[in-house]
């Protein structure tokens, strides 16, 4: 055990250049990410192998989120979560900007991704940051389906007739379970919470060619087979937002995700969580007291509160919303 004691941690975010990325999170969120000409994704917390995240200030700058897993163990993450996956930080925080739509696509559950990969599978959440009027996005089939169907829609190049498209707006919330097809439409810039995982099977990228004129690997044989061809009847997560009080917006088995949206003072007691705690800043700004430490939170701001912190105060500067997630019980 380090005799550095821990505090609320920030993270130099990852960033990602994409084929259909954009500069939303330069503009919105204020991150430069030159040199690249564009960014599709900024991993602000990260503990994906070659991908892991490393402590920006504090007495633990330069410390990469793997270290401090290893080194501060139950501390960080909560004894519960240490002793189920001891080798790895559970979450991954990003933002996501698509100039253009991202490819249709769907991600392995556990169980298949240990299988094809060894590794975890990929479910997610969404939060709607920005939307350009009449932005859109893919989430799940708008008819019932099954596997030859889909196969033959496919392989007819109708793929898209098939798929349940959305248009969405700011505040817009959407859960995307492993099995679930689906892509993020152009003009929208997202907060997504999800498993630690990289592993996506495209299905159909717009025919799309990169800079050398090259198509992207498609992966249609393995996500056939890991795709959930079940019709839901909605989509969207519905939820009331309710002033200095949070809201439950997911709860699953691998996180739990809340928006606190306050213009007075709000105290949080984690003291029944066992689990590390990550505030991400949606509007506003917002001052994180924590035992003796103090961080300020403005948009865009990530920050990772440790599971030995039991309680927090959040001051806002009038006013300010973020999501809160953890690993739930």
């Amino acid at each position: 055990m380090s005799s550095i004691p821990l505090y609320p941690l920030r993270f130099t975010p990852i960033f990602k250049e994409k084929i259909w990325g954009g500069d939303k999170i330069k503009t919105l969120l204020g991150k430069d990410f030159s040199p690249l000409p564009n960014c599709g994704e900024s991993w602000e917390i990260s503990g994906v192998k070659g991908d892991i995240t490393i402590v920006s200030e504090g007495p633990l700058a330069g410390w990469s989120l793997q270290q401090l897993l290893e080194t501060y163990q139950e501390s960080l993450v909560g004894r519960r979560v240490y002793h189920e996956n001891p080798a790895e930080f559970p979450l991954l925080i990003k933002f996501l900007d698509a100039r253009e739509d991202l490819s249709i696509q769907v991600h392995p559950n556990d169980a298949q991704a240990l299988a094809n990969h060894g590794c975890k599978g990929k479910t997610e959440m969404w939060y709607v940051i920005d939307a350009d009027p009449d932005a859109s996005l893919i989430s799940g089939f708008n008819r019932e389906m099954d596997k030859q169907t889909y196969l033959n829609t496919l392989n007819e190049g109708k793929i898209l007739d098939i798929l349940n498209r959305e248009v969405v707006t700011p505040g817009d919330v959407y859960y995307m379970p492993s099995g679930r097809v689906h892509t993020l439409g152009a003009g929208l810039l997202i907060a997504e919470i999800q498993q630690t995982s990289d592993i996506t099977y495209r299905i159909y990228d717009f025919d799309r060619v990169d800079d050398k004129g090259n198509k992207r690997e498609l992966h249609n044989e393995l996500a056939a087979d890991v795709i959930d061809y079940k019709q839901y009847p909605a989509y969207k997560t519905t939820y009331t937002d309710y002033i200095n009080k949070a809201v439950q917006l997911v709860k699953e088995q691998y996180f739990e995700t809340n928006k606190i949206t306050f213009d007075q003072p709000v105290k949080r007691d984690h003291s029944q969580l066992d689990s590390f705690v990550i505030y991400i800043c949606l509007a506003g700004a917002c001052t994180v007291k924590t035992g003796d430490f103090t961080t300020e939170l403005g948009l865009g701001d990530c920050l990772l509160i440790p599971a030995f912190f039991d309680t927090l105060e959040l001051h806002p500067d009038n006013a300010c919303q973020l999501l809160e997630t953890y690993i739930p019980r």
